[in-house]
């Protein structure tokens, strides 16, 4: 019954609720150019894209495209344009004003994490902030154009539980309470970058994964306000809005200018794989369409940007670094998840030639009962996984599981919904056959059996 109810539930609702874009960062070698990348966006319904600095090439390849745009003034600039209001002013015309409304800029970061840059450039911030704004009202562009800066939660005092969040204590004054006085008197919007694979990562021994991935699990009740949590992100939004309301500022919105999940790590980076990666972002992407909001603010649908839309080459840091991508530089998908609320959820145009895969990681139970759905219920042709029958052996329910998914999957035409059984699988672009070689450990095993589910 349960998972007749979740796939009734993802299957069939009225998708009413807030919007999905992506970061298009660019530290990399090999990415295709931004025309290419303009008729990707459109061709998987996306929106909304936020790039980290105004490259020419970029916003004339988006002029014209009915996708919206955030435009970043990098942090080394914050100085000049803190000091400077020609500075500002100038800067505004050359990478705003330059193009819009035929590409359709709709906000504009100043800076990026700000307060975690090692160049100390804080303290311009906000001044920086009110120069760019002046510089739009003075070319009749500051109904149109917000101005933020994204903040790291790194930026919090607290946020565990969600109730007790609260901002640094020594950016409060010379900051936050001006910024936010600044984003309530503009009608702006706080951006805030959130990542609980970070969280999970530093605690997975008290962190339960099914919470950071959005996936059935029995919630964690705030002892401070009695609200019940089922996933880390809803948890982390919470605190920051928690953080604002400690200050009297319960009318401004909030951004999600940046969240995702690695789809490959080092050694030392818990969580981090494909799996979790496409059940993270698949997962918030359909709730996010469906709305509700947080526990916190149940009527607040938010705006969220995937991070990234490519595997970035050049990026310093650890592995994950490199492996935030829904894409790889080729433009084929790292793995398969919805844009859009189209077709239940998924995109029909976004599709053809998925599989679907169990995930080793939702464990046997769960991988049980699926698969028990799957076969039952669910009307997936399961006779091949039957003792004595081509694809019995491996008997293990993870193999079992992946044959029953796929055929479920393919039997209702790869629908919206059709490949999720409460977070225990996931769709991948490449065919098993392939897929496997690369990262399934049942390769023979789903190479011959794919022809079969």
């Amino acid at each position: 019954i349960f998972f007749l109810t979740l796939i009734y539930n993802v299957y069939f609702f009225v998708a009413d609720g807030g919007s999905i874009g992506v970061n298009y960062g660019r530290i990399a070698d090999n990415l295709p150019s931004a025309v290419k990348v303009v008729q990707l966006l459109k061709s998987q319904g996306l929106s909304r894209v936020k790039v980290f600095d105004a490259d020419p090439s970029v916003l004339r390849s988006l002029a014209g495209s009915g996708i919206k745009v955030t435009v970043d003034l990098p942090n080394e600039m914050l100085s000049s344009a803190a000091k400077k209001p020609s500075f500002a002013a100038a800067w505004v015309q050359r990478n705003v004003a330059a193009y819009h409304p035929a590409t359709e800029i709709e906000a504009i970061a100043v800076g990026n994490e700000v307060f975690v840059d090692t160049h100390n450039t804080t303290k311009f911030l906000i001044q920086a902030m009110r120069n760019i704004h002046q510089a739009l009202v003075k070319s009749n562009l500051h109904s149109a154009i917000k101005v933020s800066s994204p903040i790291a939660l790194s930026a919090l005092q607290n946020s565990y539980p969600s109730s007790a969040g609260s901002f640094r204590q020594e950016l409060v004054e010379p900051v936050f309470r001006p910024m936010l006085e600044f984003l309530r008197e503009t009608g702006s919007y706080l951006m805030v970058n959130a990542y609980p694979f970070f969280a999970y990562e530093a605690n997975s021994d008290v962190i339960s994964l099914d919470y950071a991935l959005f996936r059935e699990n029995p919630g964690n009740v705030d002892a401070g306000n009695g609200l019940r949590y089922f996933s880390l992100f809803d948890a982390q939004i919470d605190a920051v809005f928690a953080a604002m309301s400690a200050l009297k500022f319960d009318d401004i919105e909030m951004v999600v200018s940046e969240t995702g999940w690695p789809s490959k790590g080092d050694g030392t980076e818990i969580g981090a794989s494909v799996a979790n990666a496409a059940a993270y972002n698949g997962n918030l992407v359909r709730r996010i369409l469906t709305g509700g909001g947080t526990p916190l603010r149940p009527k607040a649908d938010l705006t969220v940007y995937l991070f990234a839309l490519f595997n970035e080459d050049d990026k310093n840091g650890p592995t994950s670094e490199r492996n935030y991508g829904l894409f790889y530089p080729n433009e084929e998908k790292v793995y398969d998840i919805p844009f859009t609320s189209e077709g239940g959820g998924v995109s029909r145009s976004t599709t053809r030639n998925t599989w679907c895969v169990a995930s080793g990681e939702a464990g046997e139970e769960k991988l049980q009962a699926a698969l028990d759905f799957a076969c039952g219920e669910g009307g997936a042709d399961c006779r091949q996984i039957q003792p004595g029958a081509a694809c019995f052996k491996p008997n293990t329910v993870e193999a079992h599981a992946s044959f029953a998914f796929n055929s479920y999957y393919q039997r209702n035409e790869r629908a919206g919904g059709s490949c999720y059984f409460g977070g225990a699988a996931y769709v991948v672009a490449q065919p098993p056959s392939a897929y496997s070689r690369l990262i399934h450990p049942l390769s023979r095993y789903l190479f011959v059996c794919c022809g079969k589910c």
